[in-house]
């Protein structure tokens, strides 16, 4: 690369990231944190204290650790734990 094209390389990447940065913040407009319903290591993140985040969840629908789904959907969702009982998704921590 020349001297010159470095800087215009440089614009070019950064407005690349700005625009997948906005895609994303696009998309989860349309979506809400749901706690509780998601499986094991695959969860978007946690509450405070329950792990430092994406994929980190060591059970199924830890009750701290939350999961992206479609706005407005989360407490219509019901999940059976490995003992039988079902819960629904919460909006909060449980």
């Amino acid at each position: 690369m020349t001297i010159r094209s470095t800087p215009i390389a440089l614009a070019v990447a950064v407005a690349a990231a700005s625009l997948l940065s906005v895609a994303a913040n696009a998309q989860d407009a349309n979506k809400e944190k749901c706690y509780g319903v998601a499986m094991a290591g695959h969860n978007d993140c946690a509450s405070a204290g329950a792990n430092s985040c994406s994929g980190q969840s060591k059970v199924d629908y830890d009750t701290k650790a939350w999961k992206l789904v479609a706005k407005g959907t989360c407490t219509a969702m019901e999940v059976t734990a490995k003992n039988g009982m079902k819960h629904k998704g919460t909006l909060m921590p449980m």
